[in-house]
Protein backbone atom coordinates (compact mmCIF):
# COMPACT_ATOMS: atom_id res chain seq x y z
CA UNK A 1 0.00 0.00 0.00
CA UNK A 2 1.37 3.41 -1.00
CA UNK A 3 1.53 6.37 1.37
CA UNK A 4 0.78 10.00 0.53
CA UNK A 5 1.82 12.97 2.68
CA UNK A 6 -0.67 15.82 2.14
CA UNK A 7 -0.19 19.19 3.83
CA UNK A 8 -3.19 21.32 4.76
CA UNK A 9 -5.75 18.53 4.93
CA UNK A 10 -8.44 20.19 7.05
CA UNK A 11 -10.38 22.01 4.32
CA UNK A 12 -10.84 22.61 0.61
CA UNK A 13 -8.56 20.86 -1.87
CA UNK A 14 -6.50 19.29 0.91
CA UNK A 15 -9.43 17.62 2.65
CA UNK A 16 -10.88 16.47 -0.66
CA UNK A 17 -7.50 14.99 -1.59
CA UNK A 18 -7.19 13.15 1.73
CA UNK A 19 -10.61 11.59 1.17
CA UNK A 20 -9.94 10.73 -2.48
CA UNK A 21 -6.61 9.05 -1.79
CA UNK A 22 -7.91 6.99 1.14
CA UNK A 23 -10.89 5.92 -1.01
CA UNK A 24 -8.43 4.82 -3.70
CA UNK A 25 -6.55 2.57 -1.28
CA UNK A 26 -3.68 4.81 -0.17
CA UNK A 27 -2.45 5.38 3.33
CA UNK A 28 -2.41 9.13 4.01
CA UNK A 29 -0.54 11.38 6.42
CA UNK A 30 -2.02 14.85 6.63
CA UNK A 31 -1.19 18.03 8.53
CA UNK A 32 -3.39 20.77 9.88
CA UNK A 33 -3.64 23.45 12.54
CA UNK A 34 -7.27 22.74 13.48
CA UNK A 35 -7.24 19.72 15.78
CA UNK A 36 -11.01 19.26 15.79
CA UNK A 37 -11.10 18.95 12.00
CA UNK A 38 -8.24 16.47 12.02
CA UNK A 39 -10.09 14.40 14.63
CA UNK A 40 -13.24 14.41 12.51
CA UNK A 41 -11.26 13.28 9.46
CA UNK A 42 -9.60 10.50 11.43
CA UNK A 43 -12.96 9.32 12.76
CA UNK A 44 -14.42 9.38 9.26
CA UNK A 45 -11.56 7.66 7.43
CA UNK A 46 -10.17 5.25 10.01
CA UNK A 47 -6.81 3.54 10.21
CA UNK A 48 -5.67 4.51 6.71
CA UNK A 49 -5.19 8.09 7.93
CA UNK A 50 -2.52 9.46 10.27
CA UNK A 51 -2.92 13.09 11.32
CA UNK A 52 -0.31 15.62 12.43
CA UNK A 53 -1.68 18.62 14.35
CA UNK A 54 1.11 21.01 13.38
CA UNK A 55 1.58 24.30 11.56
CA UNK A 56 3.66 23.76 8.43
CA UNK A 57 5.43 27.06 9.15
CA UNK A 58 6.92 25.59 12.36
CA UNK A 59 9.95 23.84 10.91
CA UNK A 60 11.12 22.23 14.16
CA UNK A 61 7.65 20.86 14.92
CA UNK A 62 7.25 19.56 11.36
CA UNK A 63 10.63 17.86 11.43
CA UNK A 64 9.81 16.22 14.77
CA UNK A 65 6.40 15.08 13.54
CA UNK A 66 7.88 13.54 10.40
CA UNK A 67 10.67 11.85 12.37
CA UNK A 68 8.05 10.36 14.69
CA UNK A 69 5.80 8.86 12.02
CA UNK A 70 4.63 5.32 12.83
CA UNK A 71 6.34 2.58 10.84
CA UNK A 72 3.28 1.95 8.65
CA UNK A 73 3.26 5.60 7.55
CA UNK A 74 6.99 6.33 7.46
CA UNK A 75 7.69 5.28 3.88
CA UNK A 76 6.42 8.24 1.86
CA UNK A 77 5.64 7.56 -1.80
CA UNK A 78 3.97 10.87 -2.62
CA UNK A 79 4.20 14.41 -1.27
CA UNK A 80 1.36 16.82 -2.05
CA UNK A 81 2.31 20.34 -1.01
CA UNK A 82 -1.18 21.75 -0.70
CA UNK A 83 -1.01 24.02 2.36
CA UNK A 84 -1.13 27.65 1.28
CA UNK A 85 -3.19 30.81 1.43
CA UNK A 86 -3.81 34.28 0.08
CA UNK A 87 -4.29 37.27 2.37
CA UNK A 88 -5.70 40.59 1.24
CA UNK A 89 -6.91 41.93 -2.08
CA UNK A 90 -5.43 45.44 -1.95
CA UNK A 91 -2.89 46.74 -4.46
CA UNK A 92 0.73 46.49 -3.35
CA UNK A 93 0.98 50.09 -2.17
CA UNK A 94 -1.92 49.54 0.26
CA UNK A 95 -1.12 45.99 1.34
CA UNK A 96 -0.08 44.68 4.75
CA UNK A 97 3.57 43.68 5.01
CA UNK A 98 2.55 41.18 7.72
CA UNK A 99 0.15 39.54 5.25
CA UNK A 100 2.90 39.39 2.66
CA UNK A 101 5.26 37.71 5.11
CA UNK A 102 2.63 35.17 6.16
CA UNK A 103 2.07 34.19 2.53
CA UNK A 104 5.81 33.84 1.93
CA UNK A 105 6.27 31.83 5.13
CA UNK A 106 3.42 29.46 4.24
CA UNK A 107 3.47 29.21 0.45
CA UNK A 108 7.25 29.27 -0.02
CA UNK A 109 9.34 28.69 3.11
CA UNK A 110 7.20 25.92 4.60
CA UNK A 111 6.79 24.20 1.24
CA UNK A 112 10.53 24.02 0.56
CA UNK A 113 11.28 22.89 4.12
CA UNK A 114 8.78 20.01 4.02
CA UNK A 115 10.02 19.02 0.56
CA UNK A 116 13.66 18.98 1.64
CA UNK A 117 12.86 16.93 4.75
CA UNK A 118 10.97 14.30 2.77
CA UNK A 119 13.24 14.13 -0.29
CA UNK A 120 15.38 11.23 0.97
CA UNK A 121 12.27 9.11 1.56
CA UNK A 122 10.80 10.06 -1.81
CA UNK A 123 14.04 9.19 -3.60
CA UNK A 124 14.17 5.81 -1.84
CA UNK A 125 10.58 5.14 -2.92
CA UNK A 126 11.07 6.50 -6.45
CA UNK A 127 8.00 8.48 -5.58
CA UNK A 128 6.38 11.72 -6.66
CA UNK A 129 5.92 15.34 -5.63
CA UNK A 130 2.84 17.35 -6.57
CA UNK A 131 2.95 21.05 -5.73
CA UNK A 132 -0.18 23.20 -5.72
CA UNK A 133 0.57 26.38 -7.62
CA UNK A 134 -2.10 28.56 -9.27
CA UNK A 135 -3.03 30.22 -12.55
CA UNK A 136 -1.92 33.36 -10.67
CA UNK A 137 1.64 32.15 -11.35
CA UNK A 138 1.07 32.95 -15.02
CA UNK A 139 -1.68 35.56 -15.24
CA UNK A 140 -1.22 38.70 -13.09
CA UNK A 141 -4.18 40.58 -11.67
CA UNK A 142 -4.62 43.60 -9.44
CA UNK A 143 -4.27 42.62 -5.80
CA UNK A 144 -2.45 39.39 -6.63
CA UNK A 145 1.04 40.83 -5.93
CA UNK A 146 2.80 38.62 -3.37
CA UNK A 147 0.32 35.74 -3.57
CA UNK A 148 0.94 35.46 -7.31
CA UNK A 149 4.67 35.78 -6.70
CA UNK A 150 4.65 32.87 -4.26
CA UNK A 151 2.78 30.69 -6.72
CA UNK A 152 5.21 31.59 -9.50
CA UNK A 153 7.95 30.44 -7.13
CA UNK A 154 6.13 27.13 -6.59
CA UNK A 155 5.94 26.56 -10.32
CA UNK A 156 9.62 27.35 -10.91
CA UNK A 157 10.70 25.37 -7.85
CA UNK A 158 8.81 22.38 -9.25
CA UNK A 159 10.67 22.66 -12.54
CA UNK A 160 13.96 23.01 -10.66
CA UNK A 161 13.21 19.90 -8.61
CA UNK A 162 12.39 18.03 -11.78
CA UNK A 163 15.82 18.94 -13.17
CA UNK A 164 17.68 18.10 -9.96
CA UNK A 165 15.89 14.78 -9.50
CA UNK A 166 16.64 13.62 -13.04
CA UNK A 167 17.71 9.99 -12.91
CA UNK A 168 16.21 9.26 -9.47
CA UNK A 169 12.84 8.10 -10.74
CA UNK A 170 11.03 10.78 -8.73
CA UNK A 171 8.25 12.55 -10.64
CA UNK A 172 7.44 16.23 -10.03
CA UNK A 173 4.29 18.10 -11.07
CA UNK A 174 3.00 21.64 -10.64
CA UNK A 175 -0.81 21.75 -10.54
CA UNK A 176 -2.14 25.24 -11.32
CA UNK A 177 -5.87 25.69 -10.64
CA UNK A 178 -8.01 28.70 -11.39
CA UNK A 179 -11.26 29.40 -9.52
CA UNK A 180 -12.01 26.72 -6.94
CA UNK A 181 -14.82 27.37 -4.45
CA UNK A 182 -13.37 26.54 -1.03
CA UNK A 183 -12.62 28.64 2.07
CA UNK A 184 -9.89 30.39 0.04
CA UNK A 185 -11.70 33.70 -0.48
CA UNK A 186 -13.21 33.74 3.02
CA UNK A 187 -9.67 33.48 4.43
CA UNK A 188 -8.34 36.03 1.95
CA UNK A 189 -10.95 38.61 2.91
CA UNK A 190 -10.70 38.07 6.67
CA UNK A 191 -13.94 36.10 6.98
CA UNK A 192 -16.20 37.88 4.47
CA UNK A 193 -18.55 35.13 3.29
CA UNK A 194 -20.52 37.63 1.19
CA UNK A 195 -17.38 38.48 -0.79
CA UNK A 196 -16.81 34.79 -1.44
CA UNK A 197 -20.41 34.25 -2.53
CA UNK A 198 -20.19 37.23 -4.90
CA UNK A 199 -16.93 36.03 -6.47
CA UNK A 200 -18.19 32.53 -7.22
CA UNK A 201 -21.84 33.34 -7.87
CA UNK A 202 -23.00 32.28 -11.33
CA UNK A 203 -19.53 31.04 -12.30
CA UNK A 204 -19.94 27.28 -11.73
CA UNK A 205 -16.41 27.16 -10.33
CA UNK A 206 -14.31 24.08 -9.78
CA UNK A 207 -14.60 22.25 -6.47
CA UNK A 208 -12.01 20.79 -4.16
CA UNK A 209 -13.16 17.38 -5.35
CA UNK A 210 -12.44 18.33 -8.97
CA UNK A 211 -8.85 19.19 -8.14
CA UNK A 212 -8.46 16.18 -5.85
CA UNK A 213 -9.51 13.88 -8.70
CA UNK A 214 -6.81 15.48 -10.85
CA UNK A 215 -4.20 14.97 -8.13
CA UNK A 216 -5.17 11.32 -7.85
CA UNK A 217 -5.00 10.88 -11.62
CA UNK A 218 -1.49 12.36 -11.75
CA UNK A 219 -0.32 10.29 -8.78
CA UNK A 220 -1.59 7.02 -10.24
CA UNK A 221 -0.15 7.44 -13.74
CA UNK A 222 2.43 4.83 -14.76
CA UNK A 223 5.82 5.47 -13.19
CA UNK A 224 7.45 6.33 -16.54
CA UNK A 225 5.10 9.29 -17.18
CA UNK A 226 5.63 12.77 -15.73
CA UNK A 227 3.17 15.66 -15.95
CA UNK A 228 5.39 18.74 -15.65
CA UNK A 229 2.70 21.40 -15.28
CA UNK A 230 -1.07 21.20 -15.49
CA UNK A 231 -3.35 24.25 -15.58
CA UNK A 232 -7.03 23.91 -14.68
CA UNK A 233 -9.89 26.40 -14.99
CA UNK A 234 -13.67 26.21 -14.91
CA UNK A 235 -15.15 26.73 -18.36
CA UNK A 236 -16.59 30.09 -17.26
CA UNK A 237 -13.16 31.49 -16.37
CA UNK A 238 -10.59 32.53 -18.95
CA UNK A 239 -7.59 34.84 -19.27
CA UNK A 240 -7.66 38.39 -17.94
CA UNK A 241 -7.54 41.24 -20.45
CA UNK A 242 -4.92 43.98 -20.53
CA UNK A 243 -5.60 47.01 -18.32
CA UNK A 244 -5.29 50.47 -19.88
CA UNK A 245 -5.19 53.71 -17.86
CA UNK A 246 -6.20 56.84 -19.77
CA UNK A 247 -4.98 60.36 -19.01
Amino acid sequence: MRTAFITGGTSGIGEAAVRAFVASGWRVVTTGRRAERLSALRESLGDSLHTLNVDVRDRAAMDAAIAGLPEDFAGIDLLINNAGLALGTAPAQNSSLDDWQTMIDTNVSALVAVTRTLLPRLITAKGAIINLSSVAATYPYSGGNVYAGTKAFVRQFSLGLRADLHGTGVRVTSIEPGMVETEFTVVRTGGDQAASDKLYGGVDPMTGEDVAATLLWVAELPAHLNINTLELMPVNQSFAGFAVARN
